[in-house]
């Protein structure tokens, strides 16, 4: 059993590593084990056998696997497989939690890139590593439902597409203003280009705000909160770009196949950017950042003026946009 990550962007930056454990490991079941909100995309990946919903207390579930090797850092992780009776706890040696694990390997370099952290990991384990862009099949039937999704919500299934992700569950530090994304549609619009809006329930907030500011500008195609997961991988391959910031839709799109443009503020683009190749075709991933004193802080609020979001500016992530489509 591999125990996931917690937030939907590092689920899809690991999934290098759980291929190698797959690859390391024929003809054994592998599951993997995650949070009810990051679970569904599990059933995209072809090298999972089975997907274990973690409950929110206990760990009645866990108990028929032999090995856990635990993603996430934390010490809540290790407690948690250790107390349902798993006899081989595997991991990084963090957050003092050395005395759960039956294997504890120790933390590398901090600045490496996080797909990589979790791919060395498996590879001290004894795992070979292989591809590290992560890589999601999305299935004609899933595609189906994407292309009605959209039509539904009133495409007109020609004009080309791009999705664009304003919300970040982390916090509102992330978050590019809702007033340059607003201005972002309005200027693809002016290409004849339909923009389609993408995010979870939280993110409904910032959406109506995105919505607010467009005014009657341009038209725009609201699909936050009206997907899962695999409903948002199956609307995403008909898009030709998805402007995001970092966020969990930012990688999943590239796992997908479809170009990205991503607004890093606070988080290092050096170590959560997407990895953006594809066995079909080239993806191109652009990222944009404007560099301040404070940036990367790693702050979820920002304590002044926002300045490393709000110094990139809605033409330059238009132009970004352009060269991609």
């Amino acid at each position: 059993m591999i125990v996931a990550p917690n937030w939907l962007g590092d689920a899809v930056m690991a999934l290098p590593a759980i291929a190698d454990v797959r690859n390391g490991s024929p003809g054994l079941p592998i599951a993997v084990a995650a949070r009810a909100s990051i679970a569904p995309l599990f059933s995209l990946v072809h090298s999972v056998d089975d997907v274990v919903v973690l409950p929110r207390s206990g760990a009645a579930s866990l108990k028929s696997y032999d090995t856990a090797i635990l993603l996430p850092n934390s010490f809540h992780s290790a407690l948690r497989v250790a107390r349902a009776g798993v006899r081989e706890r595997w991991g990084y040696r963090t957050d003092w939690r050395r005395w759960l694990l039956t294997r504890a390997i120790d933390r590398p370099h901090p600045d490496l890139h996080q797909i990589e952290y979790y791919q060395q990991l498996v590879r001290a384990l004894g795992f070979s590593n292989g591809l590290s862009a992560p890589q999601i099949g999305v299935s004609d039937d899933l595609r189906g439902a994407g292309r009605r999704s959209l039509l539904d919500a009133g495409w007109d299934g020609r004009s080309a597409l791009v999705a664009i992700a304003p919300g970040a569950a982390y916090g509102s530090a992330k978050r590019w203003p809702p007033a340059a994304f607003a201005d972002l549609v309005a200027g693809l619009a002016e290409d004849g280009v339909t923009a389609v809006m993408v995010g979870a329930a939280a993110d409904r907030a910032t959406t109506r705000e995105v919505v607010r500011e467009l005014g009657g500008r341009a038209t725009l195609i609201n699909l936050v909160d009206r997907t899962d997961i695999p409903g948002l991988a199956g609307v995403l391959v008909h898009c030709r770009v998805l402007v995001a910031n970092d966020s969990g839709a930012l990688h999943l799109a590239a796992a997908v196949g479809t170009n990205v443009t991503g607004v890093f503020g606070p988080t290092d683009d050096r170590r959560t950017s997407p990895r953006a190749t594809s066995t079909s075709h080239q993806v191109r991933a652009t990222i944009l950042a404007h560099q301040t004193w404070c940036r990367p802080c790693g702050l979820r609020e920002c304590p002044l003026d926002h300045a490393c979001m709000n110094g990139i500016g809605a033409s330059d992530v238009l132009a970004a946009t352009r060269q991609m489509l």
